[in-house]
């Protein structure tokens, strides 16, 4: 599969620069008949645009959309589905200082090397901009599998050494209210002073988002390549500035023995659960039926203002700092693109149940 497009049935396509004319997606394998709410799609959009809060990139961009094909009357017709997003406050100038200079921990380098051409706009194709069209094919998927019922709850868990209480319910998180969207308050603000030091400091932040997904029905995933746990993390590595993903109680299993955290079956008012939910909802890469419960960890954004040493492109030692717009902080606006991609894999996932003639699971 060419490596701008991810998903075997919901087939994404990705196109676009930060600062070219704009953003898209072709998906295919839509089902015709998809009622592809405008105003949800572009309410989901609306939770990832920049210029949104201090916290924030400055940029403005409203990121409204258009359909270029695969819609008639408002429902998908079976055919690929374009989805455009023009690009209308780029400022490519402000990034003439970086033509010739790898900035630290971005894809300048890379990106030249492997290419041997480098669009050192923004970052060109390497950039978060791209994003805003996963978030709108995110809300197609979501829009696709509305009558299963599976919902997806994401959130801030952590910003730099800032860490939410454990959660009792998921209350907390549907009625969380703020531009963080951090269910703890308390720990929101302690977030928000760390993340204004950094902008004072002109330095940068990371932090760990939570996602717990509810009412998977069972027997979504594959036995080996596609892995319930595998086909997620296609798609979450695929996001820039992410470090680390698990599953579950993840890294902390092992310091326990399996006496202490296999999950053991029982009967709860005639169905199959498990008594504790340590695995996260998943068994042999295929769901349960219990919550499915990850978190992703993401590095401090790599464009900060503090002088940094680099090279150019002629090797030659150089002092950088870096001016433009960009994130202090990326966690609170990745929440709706984890989001997204969790709805992109879920669709490819429940697609590819589907059209499996070897399972008698009825979806």
């Amino acid at each position: 599969m060419p490596s701008n497009s991810i998903g075997e049935k919901f087939c994404v396509t990705s196109f676009g620069e930060s600062h070219g004319a704009g953003i898209g997606v072709v998906i295919d394998g839509v089902p015709a008949g998809i009622n592809l709410d405008i105003v949800f799609i572009q309410s989901r959009l609306d939770k990832r645009k920049p210029g949104s809060s201090d916290s924030v990139s400055p940029r403005k961009e409203q990121d409204s959309f258009n359909f270029l094909s695969g819609v008639f009357e408002g429902k998908s017709t079976g055919a690929p589905l374009c989805i455009w997003i023009a690009n209308k406050d780029a400022k490519p100038t402000d990034y003439d200082n970086l033509k010739d200079v790898f900035r630290p921990s971005h894809a300048d380098f890379t990106y030249a090397q492997k290419y041997g051409i480098r669009d050192h706009k923004g970052g060109g194709r390497s950039s978060a901009r791209v994003t805003a069209a996963w978030v709108a094919a995110g809300a197609v998927a979501e829009l696709m599998l509305a009558h299963t019922g599976m919902q997806v709850y994401t959130y801030v868990k952590q910003i730099y050494i800032h860490a939410i209480n454990p959660l009792t319910s998921l209350l907390q998180i549907q009625q969380m209210d703020n531009k963080l969207n951090c269910p703890d308050e308390t720990a929101a603000q302690l977030m928000q002073s760390a993340i204004y030091n950094a902008i004072e400091t002109k330095d940068s932040l990371g932090g760990v988002v939570s996602t717990q997904i509810e009412d998977v029905p069972v027997g979504l995933g594959e036995p080996v390549f596609n892995k319930f746990q595998a086909k997620i993390a296609q798609y979450i590595f695929s996001l820039n500035a992410v470090k680390g993903l698990q599953f579950g109680k993840g890294f902390q299993l092992v310091e326990h023995k399996g006496s202490e955290v296999n999950d053991a079956w029982q009967m709860v008012d005639g169905m199959f659960k498990t008594k504790t939910n340590y695995s996260g909802g998943l068994q042999g890469g295929i769901s349960n039926g219990m919550p499915i419960y990850f978190e992703t960890a993401f590095k401090p954004t790599a464009t900060i203002g503090v002088q940094q040493e680099t090279v150019n492109s002629a090797g030659k030692d150089v002092q950088l700092e870096v001016k433009g717009r960009h994130d202090p902080c990326v966690v609170p606006r990745a929440v709706p693109i984890v989001s997204a991609l969790t709805w992109l894999a879920l669709a490819d996932l429940y697609l590819l149940q589907k059209t499996n003639t070897l399972s008698q699971i009825t979806l």
